[in-house]
Protein backbone atom coordinates (compact mmCIF):
# COMPACT_ATOMS: atom_id res chain seq x y z
CA UNK A 1 0.00 0.00 0.00
CA UNK A 2 2.86 2.06 1.21
CA UNK A 3 5.83 3.29 -1.25
CA UNK A 4 8.79 5.26 -1.50
CA UNK A 5 10.08 6.09 1.93
CA UNK A 6 12.56 8.74 0.43
CA UNK A 7 9.07 11.24 0.51
CA UNK A 8 9.51 12.02 4.17
CA UNK A 9 12.39 13.82 3.20
CA UNK A 10 10.53 16.07 1.10
CA UNK A 11 7.08 16.67 3.76
CA UNK A 12 10.02 17.40 6.26
CA UNK A 13 11.56 20.56 3.67
CA UNK A 14 7.45 21.56 3.00
CA UNK A 15 7.29 21.66 7.34
CA UNK A 16 10.09 23.84 7.62
CA UNK A 17 8.92 27.55 7.98
CA UNK A 18 12.38 28.25 6.34
CA UNK A 19 10.82 26.96 2.82
CA UNK A 20 8.04 29.44 2.96
CA UNK A 21 10.28 32.77 3.78
CA UNK A 22 9.62 32.01 7.59
CA UNK A 23 5.70 31.98 7.36
CA UNK A 24 4.43 29.53 10.18
CA UNK A 25 3.11 26.25 8.97
CA UNK A 26 0.32 24.51 9.31
CA UNK A 27 0.05 21.11 8.25
CA UNK A 28 -3.28 18.74 7.01
CA UNK A 29 -2.99 15.36 6.82
CA UNK A 30 -5.77 13.02 4.92
CA UNK A 31 -5.16 9.10 3.98
CA UNK A 32 -3.69 10.32 0.54
CA UNK A 33 -1.88 13.54 0.92
CA UNK A 34 -0.47 16.25 2.90
CA UNK A 35 -1.59 19.80 2.78
CA UNK A 36 0.91 22.26 4.24
CA UNK A 37 -0.48 25.94 4.83
CA UNK A 38 2.05 28.96 5.06
CA UNK A 39 1.40 32.24 4.12
CA UNK A 40 -0.96 33.57 1.58
CA UNK A 41 -0.38 30.04 0.06
CA UNK A 42 -1.04 26.12 0.27
CA UNK A 43 1.06 23.36 -1.20
CA UNK A 44 -0.89 19.79 -1.78
CA UNK A 45 1.54 16.99 -1.80
CA UNK A 46 0.26 13.61 -2.99
CA UNK A 47 1.34 10.55 -0.41
CA UNK A 48 3.39 7.65 -2.16
CA UNK A 49 0.08 5.51 -1.30
CA UNK A 50 -1.72 2.49 -3.26
CA UNK A 51 -5.63 1.90 -2.75
CA UNK A 52 -7.89 -0.19 -4.61
CA UNK A 53 -9.34 2.80 -6.38
CA UNK A 54 -6.10 5.19 -6.07
CA UNK A 55 -2.53 4.65 -6.88
CA UNK A 56 -0.20 7.26 -5.58
CA UNK A 57 2.76 5.03 -5.29
CA UNK A 58 5.07 6.30 -8.28
CA UNK A 59 6.80 9.68 -8.73
CA UNK A 60 5.45 9.88 -12.63
CA UNK A 61 1.71 8.92 -11.10
CA UNK A 62 1.66 11.43 -8.88
CA UNK A 63 2.77 13.88 -11.01
CA UNK A 64 0.35 12.75 -13.75
CA UNK A 65 -2.14 13.42 -11.08
CA UNK A 66 -1.14 16.81 -9.91
CA UNK A 67 -1.58 18.12 -13.70
CA UNK A 68 -4.93 16.30 -13.73
CA UNK A 69 -6.40 18.15 -10.21
CA UNK A 70 -5.06 21.40 -11.87
CA UNK A 71 -7.47 20.65 -14.65
CA UNK A 72 -10.25 19.54 -13.32
CA UNK A 73 -10.30 21.74 -10.75
CA UNK A 74 -9.06 24.72 -12.87
CA UNK A 75 -13.10 24.20 -13.97
CA UNK A 76 -14.62 25.35 -10.63
CA UNK A 77 -12.10 27.45 -8.74
CA UNK A 78 -9.32 28.78 -11.32
CA UNK A 79 -8.20 31.33 -8.72
CA UNK A 80 -7.70 28.85 -6.05
CA UNK A 81 -5.74 26.42 -7.90
CA UNK A 82 -2.64 28.11 -9.53
CA UNK A 83 0.24 25.57 -10.45
CA UNK A 84 2.34 22.76 -10.20
CA UNK A 85 5.78 22.77 -8.33
CA UNK A 86 8.58 20.29 -8.39
CA UNK A 87 10.13 19.50 -5.44
CA UNK A 88 13.91 19.26 -6.48
CA UNK A 89 17.29 17.40 -5.58
CA UNK A 90 20.02 20.79 -6.39
CA UNK A 91 23.68 20.33 -7.36
CA UNK A 92 24.40 20.19 -3.80
CA UNK A 93 22.31 17.31 -2.85
CA UNK A 94 19.98 19.00 -0.81
CA UNK A 95 16.09 19.44 -1.68
CA UNK A 96 14.25 22.75 -2.34
CA UNK A 97 10.78 23.73 -3.55
CA UNK A 98 11.17 24.95 -7.22
CA UNK A 99 13.95 25.96 -9.32
CA UNK A 100 17.21 23.76 -10.89
CA UNK A 101 17.70 20.14 -9.89
CA UNK A 102 15.85 16.78 -10.73
CA UNK A 103 12.17 16.57 -9.90
CA UNK A 104 12.14 13.87 -6.64
CA UNK A 105 8.56 15.05 -5.74
CA UNK A 106 5.81 17.34 -7.31
CA UNK A 107 3.37 19.51 -5.56
CA UNK A 108 -0.03 21.70 -6.29
CA UNK A 109 0.39 24.90 -5.57
CA UNK A 110 -3.10 26.93 -3.95
CA UNK A 111 -4.64 30.11 -3.00
CA UNK A 112 -5.05 29.56 1.13
CA UNK A 113 -8.43 30.31 2.26
CA UNK A 114 -9.57 30.38 5.45
CA UNK A 115 -10.57 26.89 7.07
CA UNK A 116 -13.67 28.60 8.65
CA UNK A 117 -14.88 29.62 5.19
CA UNK A 118 -15.19 25.63 4.95
CA UNK A 119 -19.17 24.91 4.58
CA UNK A 120 -19.23 21.80 6.76
CA UNK A 121 -17.69 24.32 9.29
CA UNK A 122 -19.88 27.12 8.62
CA UNK A 123 -22.89 24.74 9.05
CA UNK A 124 -21.45 23.25 12.50
CA UNK A 125 -21.24 26.51 13.35
CA UNK A 126 -24.71 27.11 12.62
CA UNK A 127 -23.17 30.24 10.28
CA UNK A 128 -24.28 28.40 7.02
CA UNK A 129 -27.65 30.42 6.25
CA UNK A 130 -30.11 29.02 3.64
CA UNK A 131 -29.46 32.06 1.23
CA UNK A 132 -25.96 30.55 0.65
CA UNK A 133 -27.90 27.27 -0.99
CA UNK A 134 -29.16 29.37 -3.83
CA UNK A 135 -25.97 30.30 -5.57
CA UNK A 136 -24.69 27.20 -4.64
CA UNK A 137 -27.17 25.32 -6.32
CA UNK A 138 -26.75 27.74 -9.36
CA UNK A 139 -23.08 27.37 -9.23
CA UNK A 140 -23.63 23.37 -9.38
CA UNK A 141 -25.95 23.46 -12.11
CA UNK A 142 -23.59 25.97 -14.02
CA UNK A 143 -20.77 23.22 -13.52
CA UNK A 144 -22.89 20.57 -14.42
CA UNK A 145 -23.90 22.29 -17.80
CA UNK A 146 -20.56 22.52 -18.76
CA UNK A 147 -19.01 18.79 -17.85
CA UNK A 148 -18.35 16.73 -20.66
CA UNK A 149 -20.71 13.59 -21.27
CA UNK A 150 -18.72 10.40 -20.69
CA UNK A 151 -21.24 7.66 -21.77
CA UNK A 152 -18.54 5.47 -21.33
CA UNK A 153 -18.99 5.38 -17.76
CA UNK A 154 -22.05 5.29 -15.18
CA UNK A 155 -25.62 3.27 -16.16
CA UNK A 156 -26.65 0.57 -14.52
CA UNK A 157 -23.82 -1.41 -13.72
CA UNK A 158 -21.57 1.93 -12.31
CA UNK A 159 -24.49 1.90 -9.60
CA UNK A 160 -24.52 -1.82 -9.00
CA UNK A 161 -20.74 -1.75 -8.35
CA UNK A 162 -21.45 1.12 -5.49
CA UNK A 163 -23.91 -1.50 -4.18
CA UNK A 164 -21.63 -4.05 -4.40
CA UNK A 165 -19.09 -1.97 -3.00
CA UNK A 166 -21.02 -0.99 -0.11
CA UNK A 167 -22.19 -4.22 0.61
CA UNK A 168 -18.66 -5.72 0.94
CA UNK A 169 -17.69 -2.41 2.79
CA UNK A 170 -20.12 -3.14 5.37
CA UNK A 171 -19.87 -6.60 5.59
CA UNK A 172 -15.69 -6.24 6.37
CA UNK A 173 -15.59 -3.02 8.51
CA UNK A 174 -19.08 -2.59 9.86
CA UNK A 175 -18.87 -5.99 11.64
CA UNK A 176 -18.26 -4.84 15.09
CA UNK A 177 -20.09 -1.48 14.82
CA UNK A 178 -22.73 -2.06 12.48
CA UNK A 179 -26.20 -4.04 13.14
CA UNK A 180 -25.69 -6.87 10.34
CA UNK A 181 -29.32 -7.71 9.69
CA UNK A 182 -29.43 -3.69 9.05
CA UNK A 183 -26.55 -3.69 6.56
CA UNK A 184 -28.24 -7.16 4.66
CA UNK A 185 -31.47 -5.60 4.44
CA UNK A 186 -29.98 -2.23 2.63
CA UNK A 187 -28.39 -4.17 0.23
CA UNK A 188 -31.15 -6.33 -0.50
CA UNK A 189 -33.40 -2.83 -0.99
CA UNK A 190 -30.69 -1.04 -3.08
CA UNK A 191 -30.36 -4.16 -5.33
CA UNK A 192 -34.08 -3.69 -6.06
CA UNK A 193 -34.24 -0.26 -5.91
CA UNK A 194 -31.28 -0.59 -9.01
CA UNK A 195 -33.58 -3.29 -10.92
CA UNK A 196 -36.17 -0.40 -10.83
CA UNK A 197 -34.23 1.97 -11.94
CA UNK A 198 -31.73 0.03 -15.00
CA UNK A 199 -33.47 1.40 -17.68
CA UNK A 200 -33.53 4.84 -16.24
CA UNK A 201 -30.31 4.92 -15.59
CA UNK A 202 -29.22 3.45 -19.02
CA UNK A 203 -31.17 5.90 -20.60
CA UNK A 204 -29.83 8.90 -18.75
CA UNK A 205 -26.10 7.42 -19.55
CA UNK A 206 -26.65 7.18 -23.51
CA UNK A 207 -28.39 10.81 -23.51
CA UNK A 208 -25.97 12.72 -21.97
CA UNK A 209 -26.42 12.91 -18.08
CA UNK A 210 -23.26 10.94 -17.32
CA UNK A 211 -20.66 13.78 -17.39
CA UNK A 212 -17.17 14.54 -15.61
CA UNK A 213 -18.47 15.58 -12.74
CA UNK A 214 -17.20 16.93 -9.14
CA UNK A 215 -17.57 13.14 -7.49
CA UNK A 216 -16.39 14.01 -4.05
CA UNK A 217 -19.37 16.77 -3.62
CA UNK A 218 -19.89 17.37 0.28
CA UNK A 219 -19.99 20.56 2.43
CA UNK A 220 -15.87 19.75 3.51
CA UNK A 221 -15.31 20.48 -0.40
CA UNK A 222 -17.47 24.06 -0.93
CA UNK A 223 -15.43 27.03 0.67
CA UNK A 224 -17.02 30.92 0.67
CA UNK A 225 -14.56 32.21 -1.45
CA UNK A 226 -14.96 36.07 -2.21
CA UNK A 227 -18.38 35.78 -1.16
CA UNK A 228 -19.79 32.81 -3.64
CA UNK A 229 -19.89 29.21 -2.80
CA UNK A 230 -16.57 27.67 -4.68
CA UNK A 231 -16.81 24.07 -5.42
CA UNK A 232 -13.39 22.49 -4.74
CA UNK A 233 -11.28 18.95 -4.38
CA UNK A 234 -13.09 17.36 -7.41
CA UNK A 235 -11.83 13.87 -8.02
CA UNK A 236 -9.00 13.77 -10.52
CA UNK A 237 -7.57 10.15 -9.34
CA UNK A 238 -10.47 8.11 -10.50
CA UNK A 239 -12.96 8.52 -13.71
CA UNK A 240 -15.18 5.76 -12.52
CA UNK A 241 -15.85 7.64 -9.33
CA UNK A 242 -15.99 11.35 -11.39
CA UNK A 243 -17.88 10.37 -14.08
CA UNK A 244 -20.97 10.00 -13.11
CA UNK A 245 -24.92 10.63 -13.37
CA UNK A 246 -25.39 14.74 -12.57
CA UNK A 247 -28.17 13.76 -10.30
CA UNK A 248 -25.91 11.43 -8.44
CA UNK A 249 -23.14 13.94 -7.98
CA UNK A 250 -25.26 16.65 -6.37
CA UNK A 251 -27.14 13.63 -4.47
CA UNK A 252 -23.76 13.75 -2.08
CA UNK A 253 -24.38 17.80 -0.90
CA UNK A 254 -28.19 16.40 -0.77
CA UNK A 255 -27.47 13.27 1.83
CA UNK A 256 -24.80 15.31 3.55
CA UNK A 257 -27.48 18.87 3.97
CA UNK A 258 -30.08 16.22 5.19
CA UNK A 259 -27.90 14.49 7.52
CA UNK A 260 -26.54 17.38 9.04
CA UNK A 261 -30.46 18.07 9.88
CA UNK A 262 -30.52 20.97 7.08
CA UNK A 263 -33.81 20.08 5.67
CA UNK A 264 -34.33 23.43 4.18
CA UNK A 265 -31.02 24.20 2.73
CA UNK A 266 -31.27 20.30 0.76
CA UNK A 267 -34.52 21.36 -0.27
CA UNK A 268 -33.72 24.60 -1.45
CA UNK A 269 -30.80 23.75 -3.47
CA UNK A 270 -32.74 21.18 -5.33
CA UNK A 271 -35.63 22.74 -6.06
CA UNK A 272 -32.54 25.57 -7.34
CA UNK A 273 -31.04 22.99 -9.16
CA UNK A 274 -34.28 21.87 -11.05
CA UNK A 275 -35.10 25.58 -11.69
CA UNK A 276 -32.05 25.51 -13.80
CA UNK A 277 -31.42 22.47 -15.26
CA UNK A 278 -35.19 20.98 -15.69
CA UNK A 279 -34.12 17.56 -14.94
CA UNK A 280 -37.41 16.17 -13.92
CA UNK A 281 -36.37 12.90 -14.47
CA UNK A 282 -33.74 12.13 -12.42
CA UNK A 283 -35.83 12.24 -9.61
CA UNK A 284 -37.02 8.78 -10.03
CA UNK A 285 -32.95 7.54 -9.43
CA UNK A 286 -33.07 10.28 -6.67
CA UNK A 287 -33.96 8.39 -3.57
CA UNK A 288 -31.36 5.46 -5.00
CA UNK A 289 -28.23 7.99 -5.61
CA UNK A 290 -29.13 9.23 -1.85
CA UNK A 291 -29.22 5.85 -0.33
CA UNK A 292 -25.65 4.87 -2.12
CA UNK A 293 -24.11 8.10 -0.76
CA UNK A 294 -25.29 7.54 2.85
CA UNK A 295 -24.17 3.82 2.26
CA UNK A 296 -20.98 5.41 1.53
CA UNK A 297 -20.76 7.53 4.22
CA UNK A 298 -21.76 4.45 6.83
CA UNK A 299 -19.08 2.34 5.11
CA UNK A 300 -15.64 4.87 5.16
CA UNK A 301 -17.05 6.24 9.13
CA UNK A 302 -17.10 2.79 10.57
CA UNK A 303 -13.95 1.17 8.70
CA UNK A 304 -12.16 5.21 10.21
CA UNK A 305 -13.56 4.23 13.58
CA UNK A 306 -11.75 0.83 13.77
CA UNK A 307 -8.67 2.31 13.47
CA UNK A 308 -9.23 4.97 16.45
CA UNK A 309 -6.86 4.42 18.90
CA UNK A 310 -8.98 6.77 21.27
CA UNK A 311 -11.84 5.06 23.05
CA UNK A 312 -14.07 8.19 22.17
CA UNK A 313 -13.23 8.87 19.22
CA UNK A 314 -14.27 5.36 18.22
CA UNK A 315 -17.41 5.83 20.00
CA UNK A 316 -18.71 9.15 18.56
CA UNK A 317 -17.71 7.46 14.95
CA UNK A 318 -19.51 4.51 15.23
CA UNK A 319 -22.63 6.65 16.49
CA UNK A 320 -22.05 8.35 13.34
CA UNK A 321 -21.63 5.21 11.10
CA UNK A 322 -24.72 3.94 12.28
CA UNK A 323 -26.53 7.43 11.78
CA UNK A 324 -25.67 7.10 8.08
CA UNK A 325 -26.81 3.16 7.65
CA UNK A 326 -29.88 4.41 9.45
CA UNK A 327 -30.33 7.16 6.90
CA UNK A 328 -29.61 5.37 3.81
CA UNK A 329 -32.63 2.52 4.71
CA UNK A 330 -34.95 5.11 4.91
CA UNK A 331 -34.23 7.07 1.70
CA UNK A 332 -35.12 3.96 0.27
CA UNK A 333 -38.34 3.54 1.87
CA UNK A 334 -41.44 3.84 -0.41
CA UNK A 335 -43.46 6.97 -0.44
CA UNK A 336 -46.85 7.83 -1.93
CA UNK A 337 -46.37 11.21 -3.73
CA UNK A 338 -48.79 13.77 -3.55
CA UNK A 339 -49.40 16.78 -5.40
CA UNK A 340 -50.25 19.93 -3.09
CA UNK A 341 -51.68 23.23 -4.73
CA UNK A 342 -51.63 26.73 -2.74
CA UNK A 343 -53.69 29.21 -3.98
CA UNK A 344 -54.70 32.37 -2.66
CA UNK A 345 -54.60 36.18 -3.96
CA UNK A 346 -51.41 37.75 -4.32
CA UNK A 347 -49.36 39.13 -1.21
CA UNK A 348 -51.14 35.74 1.18
CA UNK A 349 -47.91 34.52 1.58
CA UNK A 350 -48.02 31.92 -1.05
CA UNK A 351 -44.42 31.90 -1.64
CA UNK A 352 -43.26 31.61 1.62
CA UNK A 353 -45.79 29.05 3.13
CA UNK A 354 -44.67 27.00 0.24
CA UNK A 355 -40.73 27.09 0.90
CA UNK A 356 -41.95 26.28 4.24
CA UNK A 357 -43.91 23.14 4.07
CA UNK A 358 -42.17 22.02 0.94
CA UNK A 359 -39.02 19.65 3.09
CA UNK A 360 -41.50 17.94 4.80
CA UNK A 361 -43.81 16.33 2.34
CA UNK A 362 -42.79 13.40 0.13
CA UNK A 363 -39.43 11.83 -0.29
CA UNK A 364 -35.61 13.47 1.11
CA UNK A 365 -35.15 16.17 0.17
CA UNK A 366 -38.83 17.11 0.54
CA UNK A 367 -41.33 17.75 -2.62
CA UNK A 368 -40.24 19.83 -5.78
CA UNK A 369 -41.69 23.41 -5.98
CA UNK A 370 -43.02 24.52 -8.92
CA UNK A 371 -44.21 28.87 -9.09
CA UNK A 372 -46.31 30.54 -11.55
CA UNK A 373 -44.28 33.91 -11.60
CA UNK A 374 -41.39 31.63 -12.43
CA UNK A 375 -42.90 29.95 -15.22
CA UNK A 376 -44.39 32.86 -16.69
CA UNK A 377 -40.54 35.10 -16.36
CA UNK A 378 -39.39 31.22 -18.38
CA UNK A 379 -42.07 31.38 -21.15
CA UNK A 380 -41.43 34.82 -21.98
CA UNK A 381 -37.66 34.18 -21.91
CA UNK A 382 -36.28 37.20 -19.36
CA UNK A 383 -34.66 36.51 -16.01
CA UNK A 384 -36.72 36.07 -12.69
CA UNK A 385 -36.64 39.60 -11.76
CA UNK A 386 -37.53 41.11 -14.75
CA UNK A 387 -40.95 43.18 -14.84
CA UNK A 388 -43.14 42.41 -17.33
CA UNK A 389 -46.15 44.05 -19.61
CA UNK A 390 -49.50 43.99 -20.09
CA UNK A 391 -48.77 41.87 -22.64
CA UNK A 392 -47.54 39.09 -20.48
CA UNK A 393 -50.48 38.60 -18.42
CA UNK A 394 -53.42 38.07 -21.55
CA UNK A 395 -55.93 35.75 -20.52
CA UNK A 396 -53.93 33.55 -23.38
CA UNK A 397 -51.04 34.04 -22.06
CA UNK A 398 -52.27 32.91 -18.39
CA UNK A 399 -53.44 29.78 -19.94
CA UNK A 400 -50.79 28.92 -20.99
CA UNK A 401 -48.99 29.41 -18.06
CA UNK A 402 -51.52 27.52 -15.67
CA UNK A 403 -51.02 24.43 -18.64
CA UNK A 404 -47.27 24.55 -18.68
CA UNK A 405 -47.60 24.33 -14.66
CA UNK A 406 -50.29 21.35 -14.68
CA UNK A 407 -47.71 19.65 -17.06
CA UNK A 408 -44.60 19.98 -14.99
CA UNK A 409 -46.53 19.54 -11.70
CA UNK A 410 -48.01 15.86 -13.59
CA UNK A 411 -44.06 15.10 -14.95
CA UNK A 412 -42.98 15.79 -11.92
CA UNK A 413 -45.63 13.83 -9.78
CA UNK A 414 -44.97 10.79 -12.33
CA UNK A 415 -41.10 10.15 -11.06
CA UNK A 416 -42.73 9.04 -7.31
CA UNK A 417 -41.79 12.74 -6.02
CA UNK A 418 -44.24 14.88 -4.30
CA UNK A 419 -44.88 18.85 -5.66
CA UNK A 420 -45.96 21.84 -4.39
CA UNK A 421 -47.31 24.26 -6.54
CA UNK A 422 -47.90 27.61 -5.53
CA UNK A 423 -49.99 30.01 -7.73
CA UNK A 424 -52.97 32.28 -7.50
CA UNK A 425 -55.20 29.54 -8.78
CA UNK A 426 -58.07 32.06 -9.31
CA UNK A 427 -59.61 30.74 -12.30
CA UNK A 428 -61.60 27.81 -11.66
CA UNK A 429 -60.62 26.01 -14.79
CA UNK A 430 -56.81 26.94 -13.21
CA UNK A 431 -57.47 24.84 -10.10
CA UNK A 432 -59.42 22.32 -11.84
CA UNK A 433 -56.68 21.95 -14.16
CA UNK A 434 -54.26 20.80 -11.64
CA UNK A 435 -56.56 18.52 -9.91
CA UNK A 436 -56.57 16.91 -13.65
CA UNK A 437 -52.47 16.72 -13.62
CA UNK A 438 -52.84 15.25 -9.94
CA UNK A 439 -55.79 12.77 -11.77
CA UNK A 440 -53.04 12.21 -15.24
CA UNK A 441 -49.96 11.28 -12.62
CA UNK A 442 -51.78 8.95 -10.61
CA UNK A 443 -50.94 10.40 -7.51
CA UNK A 444 -52.69 12.11 -4.21
CA UNK A 445 -53.91 15.64 -4.81
CA UNK A 446 -54.56 18.18 -1.77
CA UNK A 447 -54.88 21.97 -1.65
CA UNK A 448 -54.84 24.90 0.76
CA UNK A 449 -56.45 28.49 -0.03
CA UNK A 450 -54.77 31.51 1.51
CA UNK A 451 -57.45 34.55 2.51
CA UNK A 452 -56.17 37.77 4.17
CA UNK A 453 -58.34 40.81 4.08
CA UNK A 454 -57.54 43.47 1.05
CA UNK A 455 -55.57 45.64 3.37
CA UNK A 456 -53.38 43.26 4.78
CA UNK A 457 -53.07 42.03 1.27
CA UNK A 458 -51.79 45.58 0.10
CA UNK A 459 -49.81 46.33 2.62
CA UNK A 460 -47.64 42.89 2.52
CA UNK A 461 -47.00 43.80 -1.44
CA UNK A 462 -46.41 47.21 -0.79
CA UNK A 463 -43.29 46.26 1.55
CA UNK A 464 -42.11 43.08 -0.60
CA UNK A 465 -38.76 43.88 -2.12
CA UNK A 466 -37.49 42.95 -5.40
CA UNK A 467 -39.63 39.45 -5.69
CA UNK A 468 -40.38 37.35 -9.18
CA UNK A 469 -43.78 38.11 -8.85
CA UNK A 470 -45.12 41.52 -10.99
CA UNK A 471 -48.13 41.96 -8.72
CA UNK A 472 -48.21 45.45 -7.45
CA UNK A 473 -51.25 47.26 -4.91
CA UNK A 474 -53.15 48.08 -8.04
CA UNK A 475 -53.46 44.55 -9.42
CA UNK A 476 -54.02 43.37 -5.90
CA UNK A 477 -57.28 45.77 -6.04
CA UNK A 478 -58.23 44.40 -9.27
CA UNK A 479 -57.77 40.53 -7.52
CA UNK A 480 -60.11 41.49 -4.53
CA UNK A 481 -62.55 42.94 -6.62
CA UNK A 482 -63.00 40.23 -8.90
CA UNK A 483 -64.51 36.80 -8.04
CA UNK A 484 -62.68 33.49 -7.58
CA UNK A 485 -66.15 32.18 -7.92
CA UNK A 486 -66.61 28.56 -5.56
CA UNK A 487 -63.53 27.68 -4.14
CA UNK A 488 -63.85 24.50 -3.05
CA UNK A 489 -60.16 24.07 -1.38
CA UNK A 490 -59.30 24.33 2.51
CA UNK A 491 -59.13 27.78 3.71
CA UNK A 492 -56.44 29.23 5.65
CA UNK A 493 -56.58 32.28 7.27
CA UNK A 494 -53.53 34.19 6.04
CA UNK A 495 -53.63 37.65 7.83
CA UNK A 496 -51.83 35.61 10.58
CA UNK A 497 -48.28 35.49 11.77
CA UNK A 498 -46.34 32.85 9.98
CA UNK A 499 -46.06 30.47 12.09
CA UNK A 500 -49.47 30.44 13.23
CA UNK A 501 -50.37 30.48 9.19
CA UNK A 502 -47.73 27.39 8.79
CA UNK A 503 -49.45 25.72 11.66
CA UNK A 504 -53.22 26.08 10.14
CA UNK A 505 -52.09 24.64 6.97
CA UNK A 506 -49.56 21.58 7.91
CA UNK A 507 -53.42 20.82 9.83
CA UNK A 508 -55.67 21.49 7.10
CA UNK A 509 -53.24 19.10 4.76
CA UNK A 510 -52.63 16.49 7.43
CA UNK A 511 -56.91 16.67 7.44
CA UNK A 512 -56.56 15.61 3.62
CA UNK A 513 -54.42 12.67 4.95
CA UNK A 514 -51.23 14.26 3.51
CA UNK A 515 -48.32 12.91 5.38
CA UNK A 516 -45.73 15.28 6.93
CA UNK A 517 -42.27 14.63 7.72
CA UNK A 518 -42.11 16.41 11.42
CA UNK A 519 -38.64 16.35 11.39
CA UNK A 520 -38.55 19.17 8.29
Amino acid sequence: MHGEPGQAEAIHLLSDPATHGGAAVQRIDTHASVVFLAGNRAFKLKRAVKYDYLDFSTLVLRKRFCEAELRINGRIAPAIYRRLIPVVRTSTGALALDGDGTPVEWVVEMVRFDQEALFDRMAAAGRLDVTHMVPLAEEIASFHESCAARPEFGGEAAIARVIDGNAAGLLEFGRDALDTAACDSLTVASRAARRRCGPLLELRRKTGYVRECHGDLHLGNIVLWAGRPTLFDAIEFSEELACIDVMYDLAFLLMDLWHRALPQHANTVLNTYLGVTRDFDGLAALPLFLSCRAAIRAKTTATAAALQVDSGRQREMTIRAREYLALAGHLLQPHSPTLVAIGGLSGSGKSTLARALAPSIGAVPGAVLLRSDEVRKRLWGVTPLTKLGAAAYTPDMSTRVYETLAGDAEAVARTGHSVVVDAVFARAADRLAIERAARAAGVAFAAVWLDAPERILVERITARGPDVSDADAEIVRMQCAQSAGDVRWSSVAADADRDQVLAGARASLRAQTVALDAAA
